[in-house]
């Protein structure tokens, strides 16, 4: 079990009323772009960030009250982000982005300090209303959950990912045949 940062020199009940700013970490350009402009039309002072060592010092330079970070960064882990953002200001308020979701990973941005944890693409309603959540009340159910094959797909393109992209080590781990496994890769994401 990791402590939590205790002491800040601005707790929430200090922050200016109103304050609005949004730290946004994604490696995927246009997403961002586009979720940044959303946000900015929102209200919010959107800074940006590509990366995690850019996260971290944009969190470090001026701490936001709310942040979005994807899991999965080019140069790292965002629950490197996340914790560099409870230092700064234990009373962000996080949401944590990612294409692979699974229970293992939510848990584990729960326990570094995430509000909640939305699965990729997630649109700025989705991400404003997770940012704005208050109290223990379980969000609504999405409006067109993942089909049960996208799930599959999903599961299998992450441990795909985790296995370094091998084939055989993957169908190992999945307990299928190679080939078979070799068949779901060639084939397209089924929709959402």
């Amino acid at each position: 079990m990791t402590d939590k940062p205790v002491a800040t020199d601005k707790p929430a009940a200090d922050a200016p009323a109103g304050e609005r700013t949004l730290l946004l970490v994604d490696d995927d350009g246009p997403f961002r772009q586009r979720l940044g402009l959303a946000m900015e039309r929102r209200g919010y002072d959107v800074a940006q960030a590509d990366s995690v060592a850019a996260g971290i010092a944009a969190a470090k330079a001026r701490p936001p009250l709310f942040a979005v970070v994807d899991l999965r960064l080019g140069d790292g882990s965002g629950l490197d982000v996340v914790t560099a953002l409870r230092e700064a200001r234990p009373e962000t308020r996080i949401v944590v982005l990612t294409g692979y979701g699974n229970i293992a990973t939510a848990v584990a941005a729960v326990k570094q300090g995430a509000l909640d944890y939305l699965p990729k693409p997630a649109d700025a309603d989705a991400v404003e209303a997770a940012l704005q959540q208050q109290g223990d009340a379980l969000p609504p159910p999405p409006e067109q959950p993942m089909t049960a094959d996208r799930v599959r797909w999903e599961h299998i393109q992450r441990v795909f990912e985790q296995c370094d992209r091998n084939v055989s080590e993957t169908a190992r781990r999945l307990r299928m045949h190679r080939r078979t496994l070799q068949r779901i890769l060639q084939k397209y994401a089924p929709r959402t």
